[in-house]
């Protein structure tokens, strides 16, 4: 888009949106640079972005989706689509799967979740629907039973398998154990997490020689970013869908943009196409480092302070800390930190939990950490659901002293969020 049209596509933002007329009301009427706005703040957002009199549509909503895309039980976070977004949304994301090695003919076994609003396997199947590339689809399910799966892309000769890694995990070690092996799965699709070494090296016990790739890089909040690189082995490299989706990777400390390659930076998304639920400059939860940026192609680092994404769970940080108020009743809790750990090709949400533990009763901090459990399972019941499915692992709760808490060198800020995964820290 050039100036003229980012300009009439904020003036319609800022008209229509109660939210966005407040958070632009101290900037010039006749803007054309984005970076002259100031960021979308999460809290403040989805505030305004309530399920009934949403302060951010810029109308009503009569034709479209609404989907789940996080927040608790006591404050669920939807986005909500037009029809003919959702429809270009998907033929755009549809574009990007011959780059993920999408062939003419593959048989595609859909296995990511349905229903309760999950957009995955929805979204998953309209862009097979609107992609160049013709496939057969098999819409399976993120629910259906392992042994149904095996069987189904067995019978119905599956060449591609479509789900979360932790899913192609579950999968996996149920192919090892039963049938050994499915050498017709020639690809494996995933998206929302990232994949690790220990993971890969299972895929390939149960899938011999199948290309392990991206679908592609979408969030349900910010939408569709970027599309995979043919011939690119590294899974966390994507290409921005330019020139209607934005990304800027900016400066953890000072918020300046990054241009130059390998240097983190916080991504903060733009679609200058969707006009129902707008997201302009908006964080999208993770660190990423241009590898390449006149082609606007970038590498995923790790999670951002946003939110902690715990295999395909998204747990937001502000509900984290709520969770541990109300289970503390005896304020034994002076802080709190969050660390994403990965074993045993799962991965793990840690609390790091500052306070005075070392006097306190061993008992009464067990007792605590239940408690937090129980709270972290009533708001978020998605997380124990992935537990007892052995998708990651239960929470995990670690105790220090007031200053046993990792701070930023260089401003002595408390580091939010730990993602020790991809050797990344965020403050």
């Amino acid at each position: 888009m050039n100036g003229s049209q980012i300009a009439e596509f904020i003036r319609f933002v800022r008209e229509q949106s109660p939210f966005y007329r407040e958070l632009y009301r101290d900037v010039a009427d006749d803007v054309s640079d984005l970076t002259e706005l100031p960021l979308t703040d999460h809290s403040a957002y989805w505030a305004a972005n309530t399920l009934n009199a949403s302060q951010v549509l810029t109308e009503p909503h009569t034709d479209g989706i609404v989907i789940k895309t996080g927040g608790t039980t006591g404050a669920p976070r939807v986005s909500v689509y037009t029809r003919d977004e959702w429809r270009a949304m998907s033929r755009r994301f549809g574009d990007g799967l011959p780059a993920a090695g999408l062939l003419a003919g593959d048989r595609v076994a859909n296995l990511f979740y349905a229903g309760e609003l999950y957009s995955s396997f929805v979204f998953t199947l309209n862009c097979l629907q609107e992609a160049a590339v013709p496939t057969v689809q098999l819409p399976i399910g993120g629910a259906a039973p392992l042994d149904y799966v095996i069987g189904t892309l067995r019978d119905c000769a599956a060449t591609v398998v479509a789900a979360p890694p932790t899913s192609l995990c579950r999968l996996a070690r149920e192919v090892t154990d039963t049938v050994g092996s499915l050498p017709g799965i020639r690809l494996v699709l995933f998206s929302g997490e990232a994949f690790y070494g220990d993971q890969l090296a299972l895929l390939d016990r149960a899938f011999p020689g199948a290309q392990v790739r991206s679908i592609g890089y979408a969030s349900v909040d910010a939408g569709i970013l970027a599309a995979p690189v043919a011939g690119e082995p590294d899974t966390r490299i994507h290409e921005v869908f330019s020139p209607d989706k934005v990304v800027e990777l900016l400066d953890a400390e000072t918020g300046a943009p990054i241009e130059e390659p390998g240097r983190p930076g916080r991504l903060v998304a733009t679609d200058l196409v969707r006009r129902l639920m707008p997201v302009i400059r908006y964080p999208a939860g993770d660190v990423a480092e241009w590898v390449d940026f006149p082609r606007r192609r970038f590498r995923l680092l790790g999670r951002s302070e946003e939110g902690a994404r715990v295999g395909p769970v998204t747990v937001y940080l502000e509900d984290l800390r709520a969770v541990v108020e109300r289970a503390d009743q005896q304020r034994q809790v002076g802080d709190l930190q969050v660390v994403l750990r990965h074993r045993e090709a799962k991965d793990e949400l840690v609390l790091r939990l500052a306070g005075s533990a070392a006097q306190a009763d061993p008992a009464a901090l067990r007792t605590l950490e239940r408690g937090i459990a129980a709270q972290l399972d009533a708001a978020r019941p998605v997380f124990p659901d992935h537990v007892r499915l052995g998708l990651i692992h239960p929470l995990a709760v670690e105790w220090v002293g007031p200053d046993g808490l990792t701070v930023n060198p260089r401003t002595g800020k408390l580091v939010r969020l730990i993602d020790e995964r991809m050797g990344r820290t965020t403050g």
